[in-house]
């Protein structure tokens, strides 16, 4: 059996995160062993939304942060890696000036990607094997600056658009009045008029809420579950959140805006239950580049 450590950084708007993978290479299908996660709450958004600059002391953050990154997968001897950044740095005017002075630090490159290409990163995951054939899924990706949605129907891709609804975009007063009733559930209702829908969630919020509910991996939530523990942090403090839930701060404020988007969501397709599968952009990432090496040297094969 082969072997590779690929990982990838995910820049995005409220934490950046590094993901060291494992693959190992049999005869039949290879496996994606998580090896190390780690992020850091840098909340590029805050900066991005408000004047659409980084500000000095975050990019003095992102080196160190990142120059951590780029030592800790040399210790894991990491053979390939990518660096994507998205809403946020989409965004900043500087962010060229940006992705160049991390370069000249640490030597690593970042490339900025749209929400399109994020999408379709993340459909490199397990996700396609989640999805059950003869069912209709909607796709719901809640970051910091944007949200993804995409409908899944028979196995294929129906349909798919990125929202500038991201939770830091929210907690910045970015996000017009009304923008989920006006553009939002429109969209929603007309994609998945005549279907029967189960949500899919992705990200970081959704992610804890499913950890508190203590239900078994696999196991969906339920919409009643999910706009019952959307109504008990929306009436707490932003302290009595970090103290009765043993919240990050970083966490505390942002999933109070990502369980509306959730929660209203599953409402206007009439959503019953949600899955969390653990997947995100940087699993997409790992599988992205393997499966772009093994299209690679298959090309050169036939050469």
């Amino acid at each position: 059996m082969k072997i590779k450590t690929f990982a990838a950084i995910d820049i995005g708007s409220n934490g950046i995160r590094l993901m060291i993978n494992h693959i190992y290479e049999n005869e039949f299908q290879p496996i994606f062993n998580k090896t190390q996660m780690v992020r850091v709450p840098i909340r590029l958004g805050h900066d991005s939304f408000t004047n659409q600059h980084i500000s000095e002391q975050n990019i003095v953050r992102m080196i160190s942060g990142i120059t951590s990154y780029k030592l800790l997968m040399e210790v894991y001897n990491v053979e390939k890696y990518r660096a994507f950044a998205t809403s946020a740095m989409r965004e900043a005017k500087n962010a060229d000036e940006v992705v160049k002075r991390i370069y000249e630090s640490c030597g690593v490159e970042i490339e900025i990607i749209d929400g399109e290409k994020e999408a379709a990163i993340i459909f490199q995951t397990e996700l396609s094997s989640f999805v059950n054939s003869n069912k209709a899924f909607l796709y719901v990706d809640v970051g910091g600056g944007s949200t993804e949605v995409t409908l899944i129907n028979n196995g294929k891709v129906i349909d798919s658009k990125s929202f500038p609804i991201g939770t830091v975009r929210f907690l910045e007063g970015k996000v017009p009045k009304d923008y989920l009733k006006n553009e939002v559930k429109p969209w929603i209702k007309k994609i998945t008029k005549g279907l029967k829908i189960d949500l899919i969630g992705s990200g970081g919020n959704i992610n804890y809420v499913f950890k508190q509910s203590e239900k078994k991996e696999g196991l969906p939530l339920m919409y009643n579950y999910i706009s019952r523990f959307y109504k008990t942090i929306k009436n707490l403090s932003y302290e009595q959140r970090i103290e009765s839930f043993n919240m990050k701060p970083d966490r505390a404020d942002v999933i109070v805006p990502a369980l509306d988007i959730y929660k209203s969501i599953m409402k206007w397709s009439k959503a019953k239950q949600i899955f969390i599968p653990k997947i995100g952009v940087v699993d997409g990432m790992i599988q992205w580049m393997y499966k772009t090496e093994k299209e690679s040297y298959k090309k050169f094969v036939k050469q």
